[in-house]
């Protein structure tokens, strides 16, 4: 979408709605966990509202990934010094959400200032992961996305691979890799970023097993995890058994972050990561690239299922002037718009978080001049979605995403199988949810 088609439309909501002030602006600080091409992106479209009015202005700052970003606001907030607008990955909502005293939720900031929210204009698979037992939306839904495949077209067409049939099952998967590295046409099979979102958490929902009791976390801080089921531990040992024969490169804990560029080089024929990818993806691989569904095995019935959202959020945090809670107001109103979602979308591969901007993009013909680029939204709607693929509410997950991601380091280590891992991921993990529970009664 053309640059000059969201100036046009920030004059517009500009004109309409604010006041312009021959004072100073209004300075708001925003810490947001988005490097590289996305946070040159989201650069962008701030500097697109603060050139729209005189007001108010936004500075983003980039604060490192998403758990760091979320440990730096927490030690900001108690030296008072914590930003006006946070961006919060979905992990952290049930966190945010029990820190009472901390935040400003966003329909109670839209209300009181005067600017239209309307929680039925979102996609209902993020309205119902921060909302509210009341149904409220607490945050401003911004960047959703969710995991899906990635593949180099032109290594499948060496290894002699239909680069227009990518695998569909794990299976289909070993097959495929085994091919490619007989052909020598790659040095690995696949790798992945954000192990615990897409070998656990994403590979639950695909499958319709749970995570955890009470909905997954949803019905109360009273829930335990119970993903140490037989299917995660195969999979896991299966993990194992396809890094020993390079069928599978581990790309490191926590985000992963060694496993894009692992598909970059070429080194490895297929990528698991965030449908937001597409971005960076674009800007550095020199290939053909081919988009797919996350895996799934076809002996586990209900698979496959839908997946659900990552991503983030972003929340108004308490401490500071009505002044400053406008503007926010003001900037969340704008990025609300269908032409800026749209161009998000479009741009960086998250979900149109709203129906106007899926339509949108949908009418300008962006899916079908861009095959592959709805894949994510096809994975997210391919079911609809039940207790156990509708999202996690835990709390204390951050930590909980390092044990999972320590526990299947010690099965490619050789160090424990899969199911001695996943019991032992389960059981730290109750441990860390009985601390939350504990220190939010």
């Amino acid at each position: 979408m053309p640059r000059f088609t969201l100036q046009s439309l920030a004059v517009g909501v500009a004109t309409a709605s604010l006041s312009l002030s021959a004072n100073a602006a209004t300075e708001i600080s925003w810490w947001h966990a988005m490097g590289g091409q996305l946070g040159e992106i989201l650069e962008e479209i701030t500097e697109d509202f603060n050139e729209s009015q005189d007001e108010y202005r936004i500075n983003p700052s980039y604060r490192g990934n998403y758990s760091e970003t979320m440990t730096g606001a927490i030690a900001a907030f108690r030296a008072n010094e914590q930003p006006h607008i946070l961006q919060v990955f979905e992990v952290g909502t049930g966190t945010m959400m029990s820190a009472e005293g901390a935040i400003y939720p966003v329909h109670e900031l839209m209300e009181e200032h005067g600017r239209p929210f309307d929680r039925e204009a979102f996609l209902p698979a993020v309205v119902g992961y921060y909302t509210d037992t009341n149904g409220n939306m607490l945050s401003f839904p911004f960047n959703s996305s969710t995991p899906i495949m990635y593949y180099n077209r032109e290594v499948f067409e060496e290894a002699g691979l239909d680069p227009d049939q990518p695998p569909e099952t794990w299976q289909e998967m070993e097959t495929a890799a085994k091919q490619i590295l007989e052909s020598d046409a790659a040095e690995c099979g696949f790798t992945t970023s954000w192990p615990s979102w897409v070998m656990l958490e994403n590979f639950s929902a695909m499958h319709n097993l749970p995570l955890g009791t009470k909905e997954n976390g949803f019905g109360g801080l009273d829930t335990e995890l119970n993903f140490n089921n037989e299917t995660v531990a195969r999979h896991w040992d299966n993990l194992k058994t396809w890094e020993d024969d390079n069928i599978f490169r581990w790309g490191g804990p926590g985000a992963g972050d060694d496993a894009e560029p692992l598909f970059y080089s070429g080194e490895c024929a297929v990528f698991f990561g965030s449908s937001s990818s597409r971005a960076d993806v674009m800007a550095n691989a020199e290939f053909d690239v081919g988009y797919g569904m996350q895996l799934y095995y076809d002996d586990v019935e209900g698979a496959p299922q839908n997946s659900i959202i990552g991503g983030a959020t972003l929340w108004a945090l308490q401490g500071h002037s009505d002044e400053e809670y406008a503007a926010i107001a003001a900037f969340f109103e704008y990025l609300s718009q269908p032409e800026v979602q749209a161009d998000w979308h479009q741009r960086t591969g998250y979900l149109p978080i709203t129906q106007a901007a899926w339509d949108l993009s949908k009418d300008e013909g962006y899916y079908e001049e861009n095959p592959g680029s709805d894949i994510s939204l096809k994975q997210m709607t391919l079911n609809e979605p039940t207790e156990n693929s509708k999202g996690l509410r835990f709390g204390n997950f951050v930590q909980i995403r390092d044990r999972v991601s320590e526990e299947l380091e010690a099965v490619l280590s050789g160090d424990k199988d899969g199911q001695e891992a996943v019991d032992d991921a389960v059981r730290r993990g109750n441990d860390l949810l009985r601390d939350f529970e504990s220190s939010n009664q």
